[in-house]
C-alpha cells in the first residue's frame, strides 16, 4: 500500500506540475491505491476477472468526463477525484469485510487526509521549478532504475567491490542530501542563521563553506555570521556521519557514537560561543543548493567510494594501521561520506575493529575541517580566515585528545 501510495504521487506530481488537468497527484494516488485495492480483493477470491472490471470502470471514468469536458466549454476544470474516492472507498470497504482491519482503518485515515489537503498538496507542486522536478526524477532514477539491475556480488582484488553495495552507499548519501533539500523548499528562504548552518551541514557543509566564503566578499562585516554558519554546517556532519553509520553498520554504533558525539558536542559549545560573540544581528538568505541527485555527481562518489575500498583493504594489508590512518586524512580532505561508510562496510565484514573505526572516522572529519578551513582562508576575507580558523583549531586539537585519550571502556 505504502509503494502504491509513493508511486501514485510521484506520478501524479508529474501530471500535475505539467498542468494536465484530466488528473493531478491526488487522482493518481488515489487511482494507484484502489488498483492495489481490487488486486488483494481479486486475491481473496481467486477471481481475476475483479480487476478487469475494476480497470473498465476507471476507464469509462475517463472516458465520461472527458466527453464532459469537450461539450461543456464553461467547465474549465473537472477533476475525478470524487468520482475516483467514491469507487475506493467502494473496494476499501469489501476489503474490511475480510482483510485486515487496522490495515482498512489506516487506509481510509490516507483517503481523507488526500482528500483534505488538496490545497496545501497543489500549493506544493506549484512552488516547484523545473529544477526541483530535475532533481525527483534523477533521484527516481538512482534509486528505483540503477539499483535493482545491478549486479549482488563481489568483484576486484581484495574481493571487497560488490556494484550493488557500492550503489546503495550512492542512494544513502543521495536521501541525505535530498531531506536536507526538501526541508529548504518546505522552509522561507530567510530562515536564520542557525538555520543556514543545520541545512547547510545536512546538504552539504563544503558547498556552505564555500557559498559564505565569498560572500564575505561582498559583504566584510558579516565575517563572523558567515564563520558561525559555517562551523554549524560542520557540526552537523558529525550528525551525518553517525547517521551514516547507524545505517551501514547499527552493531557497531554504540562503540563510535560516544566520541563522536563529544566532539559534536564541544563543537556545538564552540558555535554557541561564537553565535553570543556575533553582535552583527543581520541574518543572511540560504543560498539556493545545487541539484542533491545529480546522474553525474553520484557517479563521482561511486568511484570515490570504491576506489577508498580498495584503499582501505591495501593499506590494511600493506601498511597496517598507519596506513589506515593516512587513507582515512587523505579522503577525508575532500568527502567524509566516502571513508564513513567504507570504514562501516570493513566492520561489517569483521575486518576492522571499531575501536580504530572510529578514530579513522574522526580523522576523516578533522581533515576536512582542514581542506575548509583552506577554502575559507582563499576564498573569504582574512576577517572570516582568522575566525573560521581558530573554531576549526579548538576543534580539532579536541577531536586528537579525544583519539589519545578516550576510553576504550566509555561505549553505550
Amino acid at each position: 500500500m505504502g509503494i502504491a501510495l509513493g508511486l501514485g504521487l510521484l506520478v501524479g506530481m508529474q501530471r500535475e506540475y505539467k498542468q494536465h488537468r484530466v488528473a493531478g497527484i491526488r487522482t493518481f494516488a488515489l487511482a494507484t491505491l484502489l488498483g492495489s485495492i481490487t488486486g488483494l480483493i481479486a486475491e481473496h477470491f481467486d477471481a481475476g476477472i475483479i480487476v478487469a472490471i475494476g480497470g473498465l470502470c476507471l476507464a469509462l471514468l475517463l472516458v465520461t468526463v472527458n466527453f464532459i469536458k469537450q461539450k461543456d466549454k464553461e467547465i474549465q476544470d473537472l477533476g475525478q477525484t470524487t468520482e475516483v474516492a467514491f469507487l475506493l472507498m467502494y473496494a476499501l470497504g469489501v476489503y474490511l469485510s475480510f482483510g485486515n482491519l487496522n490495515l482498512g482503518v489506516a487506509l481510509g485515515g490516507m483517503i481523507a487526509l488526500l482528500l483534505h489537503y488538496k490545497s496545501r498538496m497543489g500549493q506544493f507542486v506549484d512552488n516547484l521549478d523545473p529544477k526541483d522536478i530535475r532533481a525527483i526524477m534523477q533521484f527516481v532514477a538512482i534509486t528505483l532504475v540503477i539499483l535493482p539491475i545491478l549486479p549482488n556480488q563481489t568483484y576486484g582484488p581484495y574481493d571487497v567491490l560488490n556494484p550493488r553495495e557500492v550503489w546503495l552507499m550512492v542512494v544513502l548519501i543521495v536521501s541525505l542530501s535530498m531531506i536536507g533539500y526538501i526541508i529548504y523548499k518546505v522552509l522561507d528562504k530567510d530562515s536564520g542563521t542557525i538555520a543556514n548552518g543545520l541545512l547547510g551541514g545536512l546538504i552539504s557543509s563544503t558547498a556552505t563553506t564555500v557559498t559564505f566564503s565569498r560572500r564575505t566578499n561582498e559583504m566584510p562585516k558579516a565575517a563572523r555570521l558567515a564563520a558561525f554558519i559555517i562551523m554549524t554546517a560542520s557540526a552537523v556532519s558529525i550528525v551525518r556521519v553517525l547517521v551514516e553509520v547507524s545505517v551501514v553498520s547499527p552493531q557497531s554504533i554504540k562503540t563510535i557514537a560516544p566520541p563522536l558525539i563529544a566532539e559534536f558536542v564541544f563543537m556545538v559549545l564552540v558555535c554557541t560561543g561564537l553565535y553570543f560573540y556575533n553582535r552583527n544581528k543581520e541574518t543572511q538568505e540560504l543560498p539556493e543548493p545545487n541539484n542533491p541527485a545529480q546522474l553525474k555527481s553520484a557517479l563521482v562518489f561511486g568511484f570515490l567510494y570504491a576506489f577508498i575500498l580498495l584503499a582501505v583493504a591495501a593499506a590494511k594489508d600493506y601498511f597496517g594501521e598507519s596506513g589506515l590512518y593516512i587513507v582515512s586524512f587523505i579522503s577525508g580532505l575532500t568527502d567524509v561520506d566516502a571513508i564513513t561508510l567504507s570504514l562501516s562496510q570493513s566492520l561489517n565484514q569483521g575486518n576492522l575493529d571499531s575501536q580504530l573505526a572510529w578514530k579513522l572516522m574522526l580523522v576523516a572529519a578533522l581533515s576536512n575541517l582542514i581542506f575548509k578551513g583552506g577554502m575559507a582562508s582563499v576564498l573569504g576575507t582574512k576577517s572570516l580566515s582568522k575566525y573560521v580558523w581558530i573554531v576549526f583549531a579548538l576543534s580539532i586539537v579536541f577531536g586528537v585528545f579525544l583519539i589519545f585519550l578516550w576510553p576504550e571502556t566509555w561505549v553505550f
